[in-house]
């Protein structure tokens, strides 16, 4: 029968050899990060946070530009919100980076601009769970806590075929207890750095390398082929499908009209063209009228449009725009529970068009003083391919 916790019945020696193997594997193939320099706990807790559903190649040139805009706790306590989320543009989950400032206000307040050295005023830190407080302590402070992420849960379950559902936040108590176990006492944040550089390189969700992995000879999972059973996971929602049609509105001074999103909610606070929430009929419907023509937009504002027809007006707040029949294209954005698509109409200003409050006109050159969300990115990516605009 097998035992769900296999991990109880390791030796004391059994133990030993698998932590030195483990850590002997690490030293030689680690990976080259920015934020592995040094055990500076600053950089660490950036790091950490960007990783955070992103993946590591994006996340480098991001942390670059972050901790040349804000190289001390100092800085980023002090940040102003639009610089703050200019260095986060293009992340995604702005809320860890409001979180950050937070959290740099609350060590510049409650311990004296440092860092906090234990688990417990670590988690006190906003936008700091369980996984980053593990990371910062283990890696900058030496304490033997564990860093549990997806990566880690996939490692482990196989490694002892542990069957919990790791979607569960239940699970999680069987994982902690795991790792407790086999976490290296004297090096905590190089075993915790190795199961995350494993778990990402070799025992990946599919198709593990299992002939390149260090602890393939301690993994019951590899004794027993049942890698590809692990780790148990429940099924994600499907995230709910949000319809829009978006403007891009230019003026003859060849301004655009950005819209501010509201302080609250999702993308809080972020400029976009002007869109707004339609029904699907609708939106199929704009989508299948909107035939593509082969004319050619140009920024001759003399030139006639191919104008929409008033059955398929696109908004109806803006009554002095002439709209171009075609769209530009559909926009299409994955948030964790939401899937947003965007059909993209351009339009010019015809008459006096009154900004409302949280609208304002900007020159393209403009734009990079503007915090842009990615849906936003990439309806300026079909602009400038619709006018053939190279940077």
């Amino acid at each position: 029968m097998k035992n769900e916790k296999y991990w109880e019945t390791w030796s004391d020696d059994k133990l030993q050899s698998f932590q030195e193997e483990f850590i002997t594997w690490y030293e030689k193939e680690k990976r080259n990060l920015p934020w592995r320099v040094n055990l500076d706990p600053y950089r660490i807790w950036i790091s950490e946070i960007m990783l955070q559903q992103t993946r590591v190649d994006t996340v480098i040139d991001y942390y670059y530009r972050f901790m040349e805009w804000f190289p001390t706790i100092k800085d980023l306590a002090e940040a102003p919100d639009e610089r703050l989320l200019k260095a986060w543009e293009g992340l995604g989950y702005y809320s860890r980076a409001r979180n950050l400032k937070v959290a740099a206000q609350q060590i510049m307040t409650e311990f004296n601009g440092q860092m906090p050295e234990t688990i417990e005023e670590i988690r006190q830190l906003k936008g700091i769970g369980p996984y980053t407080a593990g990371a910062i302590g283990s890696i900058a402070f030496q304490i033997p806590e564990p860093a549990i992420d997806g990566n880690v849960m996939r490692v482990v379950s196989r490694l002892f075929e542990i069957s919990d559902d790791i979607a569960k936040p239940s699970s999680r108590k069987v994982f902690e207890e795991a790792m407790y176990k086999i976490i290296d006492q004297n090096r905590p944040g190089d075993f915790n750095q190795a199961m995350m550089d494993l778990g990402s390189a070799i025992c990946t969700p599919t198709s593990p390398k299992c002939e390149e992995c260090p602890i393939q000879s301690y993994c019951l999972s590899y004794q027993n082929n049942t890698m590809t059973n692990f780790p148990v996971k429940s099924k994600k929602l499907k995230p709910k499908d949000v319809y829009y049609v978006g403007g891009i509105i230019e003026n003859k001074e060849q301004e655009f009209l950005l819209s501010q999103r509201s302080a609250k909610g999702l993308l809080a606070n972020m400029w976009l063209f002007p869109i707004e929430e339609v029904s699907k009929e609708r939106f199929d419907f704009l989508q299948k009228t909107s035939v593509r023509e082969e004319q050619q937009l140009s920024f001759d504002f003399e030139e006639p449009l191919l104008v929409a027809e008033e059955k398929t007006a696109i908004f109806e707040d803006y009554s002095q725009v002439v709209w171009q029949k075609r769209s530009l294209g559909e926009v299409i954005h994955i948030f964790s529970h939401l899937k947003w698509h965007i059909l993209v109409f351009y339009g010019r200003q015809t008459g006096k068009l009154d900004t409302g409050e949280n609208q304002i006109w900007s020159k393209k050159e403009d734009f990079q003083n503007y915090v842009f969300p990615k849906p936003q990115q990439k309806m300026v990516e079909l602009y400038k391919q619709e006018f053939k605009i190279e940077e």
